[in-house]
Formats: C-alpha cells, structure tokens, sequence
C-alpha cells in the first residue's frame, strides 16, 4: 500500500541526527570562560593581600613583648616579688606582730618556713591569717578624683597665691592681732597647767572641720588638766572661737593667737632670716607659704615656753605627760634597727633645748622654699643624724615608729575602711589593740587621707571613739 511506505520514510527522518547545518552544537562565549577561570585566582590573589595588610597592622599596633633575658632572671624577680611582701609594709605593723608575746600553748601558734616567705613566725593562727588576707588585697586607693577643670585648677591658683600674701603679711609686719599674742599666751599660762600644748594652723579657716576638732576631743581627752595654745591667724576670729566653742563652754584651757614672728624668732638664729625676708632676700619658694612657716612656728613655740607640739592630724591615744625631750621616728634601718628617718609631727622638748637651736639654725641656713619637707621632716632628721653621737647636752630620745606614726602613710587608706567580713573584723580588732598599746598617738597622714570619710567600725573610727570627749554619731560617715 501507498502509506507504508510514507509511515516508515518519516519514522526513519525522525531517527536520523539533526546535521550540522540544521542544529548546531552549544558553545560557552569566550569572555564567560576567562572569567570563570580567573575568578579563583583573583579570590586567591585578594586573600593573600588581606592576610599580608592584617598581619602588617598587628604588628604595628601590638608590637611583640620582649624575650626575657634568661630564665635566671625570671626566677629571681618572681623571688624577689615574693621576698617583697614583708618589706611593703609600714616597719611598725611588723614590729607590732614581731613583739607580741607568746602563749605557753602552741596549739594555735602558726610555725615559720622560710624567712621569704614568713610575715611574722610569732602571731597567732588565727591573727596571722585575718592579717594575711587583708594584706593580700591593699588598702582602698584614695578615691579617683576627676582632673579639675582648668577654671577650678585657675581658682586654686588664685587663692593660693591670696593666701600666700596674706601669710608674707604676718612676716613683714606686725598687726593688732599679731601685737596681742604675747599677752595671751603669757593669760593662757599664767596658771600652772600639767601640760602644755601647741598646734599652727595657717591653712583656711574652712579647711579646720570635723577631723581637727576630734584631733582635740583626743587631747582633752587625756589631758583634761592641759593647755593648748594654737597659733593661727585665720582661727584668730570669730568663726574660729565658734568653731570651738564646745570646748572654752566646757571650761577647757585653750587659746589661739596670731602668731608673732618678730617677737618668737627674737634671739634665735633665725631672727636674721626674718629680717632677709623683710628685706626681700630670701625666695619663698614654689611650697605653699602655710608649710613652710609652720615648720619654723613650731620649733620657735617649743624654744621660747617648752612642751608638746602636735599637728592638728595626730589623734592622741594615751597621756604624753611622761615624755620630755622627744621626737618621733618615722622609718628605721630593718637591718640595723636604727632610725632612718624622723618627723616633726610630734615633739616633746624642755624650753630652749639646745637641739631646738640647731633646728632653727638649720631652718635658717639651709631654707628651700621648693622642696617639700626639706625645711620640716628632713631638716629635723638631717640635724639629728648629725648630733646623735655629740655633746651630751643635746641628750634628747628617738621614739620607734610605732609611736606615733603606726601606719606608713601609704597604707592609711585601709584604716579608714569599715571591715566587711568575719576576717575584716579580726584584723581590725587586733590592729586596734597592737595600736592602743603601743602607741601614744597616730598619725593620719592628712596630705594621702584628708578626702577619706571615717567609717564606723574601722580602726581609725574605733580608735577615736575611745579618745572622744563629746562622741556621737555624726564622727562617722554613714554606711550602705
């Protein structure tokens, strides 16, 4: 038939592969191909850069730490942070902890290792480890103050410099106040008294707060029958007689005056330092005036009537009536016991001790006006290193440090810290007593803690609140 034949033509088209020329073959345009060929290349490429760029920037922020220079170095300065524990603490924490007495029962006694690592073989278990714990972590740092604005650093400046021309004034001429001082120490002592006492304040009146006024709370307190003769010129008035006002109502013998240079500096040494002043020869200095004059005031207090001066941050803790020609001892030589290093903070001398001359002839000769503590702390440790093996007539004691300055005055700011714990509270009860029976007084260092509130249950406020006169709640700042 005639459609067979049709059927099988067109079965065998259809099986038949397309030619060339009816349908060609797909191909991949030639720029698609480079570009997927040279895409990794380009990713390995940029990856390379970044590393190398990374690695260059580290470098350069973070430079790499040095290579210690030998492990035998290494291992000595970790021995010697070791060792370094004992030697930071103030000397006389270690002499309170060395010279307590030993119980016949060893039961709680903590036995020594090693002299590197032991802090005191003697103290008791339970002590020891209290102290230790505390002295793990430091004292509180005094607070971190913001830096003042260049207005308020203006201001101080200012007032500084206010308070340093009407200081000069007190030097260069006499004033009806500075007239009538005479008379009123002469009124103050007209009647016997079992102690005589002096303090200076040439700071601000506004500067003589809380602190000040139970600094003599404490020396009333021991001393009911003494009298204290300030030298100020700003207490000299009336906001200083209200300020201490609960004392005169309460019949205590105390006086201030505006201090007379030319009448207490007459026939000493210094008198013609005075004069070079007056004069214009003499340069003051970059110190404020207020310190320096102070060291002088003091020593010519002590020369012209006799007895115990004190700094207006020394709280007193037991009668000072049995020391006579004394001063305190700041540092000692831990190998010699020797002193290293004394402080005018407080002095005990008879009226024109021959060492009181040298001082104010030292003060005299060798004034500096720009360096702190050359004409206090250091003109007194100065002369006496140079005077402690002369004349017998210079017979004076060197008390041990933990007479008055228990504390070393970087380590204050924990004495002023409530405890916080079982451990806080032991420690501050065994520094409490050490303190109370060795020392006569503390020293509050008011330069490192003048900033610092006295918390209730620290080992500053109990001290002072066995020492107060009209104790109550306010001595103390309030917790939580």
């Amino acid at each position: 038939m005639a459609v067979a034949p049709k059927v099988q033509q067109a079965k065998n088209k259809m099986a038949t592969p397309a030619s060339p020329t009816t349908m060609p073959a797909a191909r991949k345009p030639l720029p698609l191909l480079l570009l997927s060929l040279s895409l990794p290349a380009l990713l390995l490429v940029l990856s390379f850069v970044f590393l190398l760029s990374h690695t260059t920037f580290s470098l350069l922020i973070c430079p790499p730490l040095p290579r210690l220079s030998s492990t035998r170095n290494a291992t000595s300065g970790a021995s010697r942070t070791g060792t370094s524990l004992g030697v930071s603490m103030d000397e006389t924490l270690q002499a309170f902890h060395a010279s307590m007495p030993t119980t016949p029962s060893r039961r709680n006694a903590t036995s020594s290792s090693s002299s590197s690592t032991s802090i005191a073989a003697s103290v008791d278990k339970t002590l020891h480890e209290a102290f230790h714990a505390f002295a793990a972590a430091p004292p509180p740092p005094l607070p971190s103050w913001p830096p003042a604005a260049p207005s308020v650093k203006s201001s101080r400046k200012k007032a500084s410099a206010k308070r340093n021309k009407s200081l000069l004034k007190l030097l260069l001429r006499k004033t009806p106040q500075t007239r009538r001082f005479a008379a009123r120490a002469d009124e103050l002592f007209a009647v016997p008294c079992t102690d005589r006492f002096f303090m200076t304040w040439l700071s601000p009146l506004s500067q003589f707060g809380r602190r000040e006024l139970l600094v003599l709370e404490s020396l009333f307190r021991w001393h009911r029958g003494g009298c204290l003769l300030v030298a100020s010129d700003t207490m000299d008035s009336a906001g200083g007689r209200d300020k201490l006002r609960p004392f005169l109502e309460r019949g205590f013998r105390l006086a201030v005056a505006s201090p007379d240079f030319a009448y207490l500096l007459n026939g000493t040494p210094a008198e013609a330092w005075l004069s070079a002043v007056q004069r214009g020869g003499v340069s003051l200095g970059s110190v404020p005036l207020g310190q320096n004059l102070s060291n002088l005031l003091r020593l010519a207090l002590l020369y012209r009537y006799g007895g115990i001066y004190l700094d207006a941050d020394v709280v007193v803790l037991r009668p000072l009536s049995d020391l006579r020609n004394a001063i305190g001892a700041q540092a000692v030589d831990k190998a010699t016991g020797d002193w290293r290093r004394l402080n005018n903070a407080v002095m005990v001398f008879d009226r024109a001790h021959p060492l009181l001359h040298e001082f104010i002839a030292e003060f005299a000769a060798a004034f500096d006006g720009s360096k702190w503590g050359h004409n206090g702390p250091y003109l007194v440790s100065r002369v006496a290193a140079r005077l402690r093996h002369g004349s017998p007539d210079l017979a004076f004691t060197v008390l041990p440090p933990r007479a008055f300055y228990p504390v070393h005055w970087s380590k204050i700011g924990g004495l002023f810290v409530a405890p916080k714990d079982r451990k806080d509270k032991r420690w501050v009860k065994a520094k409490v007593e050490n303190i109370k029976g060795e020392s006569f007084g503390i020293h509050l260092w008011n330069r490192e803690s003048s900033r610092l509130e006295m918390e209730e249950g620290s080992v500053i406020g109990t001290l002072i609140s066995h020492s107060c006169l009209f104790c109550n709640s306010s001595m103390f700042v309030k917790q939580g």
